[in-house]
């Protein structure tokens, strides 16, 4: 049996931080993920669908500290439903994702402002501590040309090949 939820959208509103009886950080998110549609008349919409997405722990308090609302996220979790009763005795159910991993999209100029841009680190739970944002390493230099490779043309590159 699986129950994996994979997402790509923007926060609708900044992350909503609170801590359990036990003192473990809690943040809740809603997420906003949109698809293009065609109507009857074949015209593209928009339809939006928003998720409820808890994160704990380390992961809570990163996103806490470093997104707000409009910032791109990737979540990586399970559904899981919950029932509670109202005061007045109703039993109402809420579905939301669990987060066991976030990843911060965008670029470093984002509307979000954050400092984890692309190639931050994924904050799952498991992680004691974030871990410093490293340069991205230099691209390693092209292999030598050949100087003929089996009688054909000679190798010139990945520009030269046609797809």
């Amino acid at each position: 049996m699986v129950n994996k939820v994979l997402l790509i959208g923007n926060l609708g509103q900044d992350p909503e931080m609170r801590s359990t009886a036990s003192g473990t950080s809690v943040a809740n998110l809603r997420l906003a993920t949109t698809d293009r549609r065609k109507d009857r008349d074949g015209n593209w919409n928009d339809h939006t669908e928003w998720h409820s997405v808890v994160a704990f722990g380390r992961t809570a308090e990163n996103v806490a500290q470093y997104c707000r609302k409009g910032k791109q996220l990737f979540v990586e979790g399970r559904l899981q439903t919950r029932k509670w009763q109202t005061k007045e005795g109703v039993d109402r159910y809420s579905t939301e994702i669990v987060a066991d991993n976030i990843r911060f999209l965008g670029g470093r100029g984002d509307s979000a402002g954050s400092t984890a841009g692309y190639g931050a680190p994924s904050y799952g739970q498991q992680q004691a501590a974030p871990a410093p944002v490293a340069a991205a390493p230099a691209p390693a230099p092209a292999p030598a040309a050949p100087a003929n490779n089996g009688g054909n043309m000679p190798y010139q590159g990945d520009e030269d090949i046609p797809f």
